[in-house]
């Protein structure tokens, strides 16, 4: 029958057996966590590391009341133990390694997962930020844009008021030389109305009378010079018909010449004495004296020297 020291001895390996068994997935759990994963391995592996240094201890003091051959038994068995709790001492050190080694690699994963992400962030930030200065650039361009074409619309819209008014002020200015040409024109056709109905020699009733007993007695010569002229055109008319002319010295063909001339003398006499005529009737209303071209009085000198007149010098001469 085993004592009760070997049954402690052979339960205390059952115990750190399971521990061990158990280490694993507890450290694989909480690997994930940064500090908190050392601090629980390292009180797993006090825990373990105990149990295994009083388990022989204990034995031991209930060996001594043992005999040789059990005591050297039980001493091998604390050896074993011994070797066994190092071993397992040697294996939790491992298992804490490894659970650092795990806690350093899931920590550098984090961090690189963090650093990544961060980078993420920088990046997707740097881009928002991109976006937006790229938007506001757009939204500025798309301003300037605008205003440029609200100040060319602007200048488009002042040119035209600009020539508007340009084509305002010449219509006015032209309206106001038409007005003005208007004046003008009736200015001088109320003028030439005026000198038209003119009398110019009015206020000097005693010319007058001179010049009509001037006219009278040009157109009583004249008359007696036209009965000469019909009277010898028509001896000569006699006379033809009467004598036989020799056609060879051409004596009835300067006859019939002279006729002819007497006849046209005559003709002009008898427009002169119309002419007299009107000029006796112009006396009467007292027009008479105004030319007939540019209604400017004719000069007495002119009146005097040529009976009848109508016409002043210098429209006589632009004839």
């Amino acid at each position: 029958m085993p004592s009760t020291a070997q049954k402690a001895k052979k339960a205390a390996p059952k115990k750190v057996a399971t521990k061990k068994s158990a280490a694993p997935k507890s450290s694989l759990k909480k690997a994930p966590a940064k500090k908190s994963a050392k601090k629980a391995v390292a009180k797993k592996a006090v825990k373990k590391a105990a149990p295994k240094k009083v388990a022989p201890k204990k034995a031991i003091k209930k060996a001594t009341t043992l005999s040789p051959a059990q005591k050297a038994v039980a001493q091998k068995k604390a050896a074993a133990a011994k070797v066994k709790a190092a071993a397992a001492a040697k294996a939790a050190k491992e298992r804490e390694a490894k659970a650092k080694a795990v806690a350093a690699k899931a920590k550098a994963v984090a961090a690189a997962r963090a650093r990544k992400e961060r980078d993420a962030k920088a990046k997707a930030l740097a881009k928002e930020r991109e976006v937006q200065r790229k938007a506001r650039e757009k939204a500025a361009a798309e301003a300037k844009k605008q205003r440029e074409i609200e100040a060319k619309r602007k200048a488009i819209e002042a040119e035209k008021a600009r020539k508007q008014r340009e084509i305002e002020r010449r219509n006015l200015e032209e309206l106001r030389r038409e007005e003005r040409r208007e004046a003008e024109e009736r200015k001088r056709l109320e003028a030439l109305e005026r000198k038209m109905h003119s009398k110019p020699y009015a206020n000097d009733p005693a010319f007058l009378d001179e010049l009509r007993g001037l006219l009278l007695e040009t157109r009583e010569a004249t008359n007696q010079q036209i009965v000469v002229s019909e009277s010898e055109a028509s001896e000569m008319l006699v006379d033809r018909e009467r004598l036989e002319y020799d056609d060879e010295d051409g004596s009835s063909v300067a006859s019939d010449i002279q006729r002819d001339q007497l006849k046209d003398y005559a003709s002009a006499l008898r427009l002169k004495i119309d002419e007299i005529d009107v000029a006796l009737a112009r006396i009467d209303d007292g027009s008479y004296g105004r030319c007939d071209e540019c209604y400017e009085p004719i000069s007495k000198a002119r009146l005097l020297a040529q009976l009848p007149v109508f016409t002043c010098v210098s429209c006589r001469a632009s004839v």
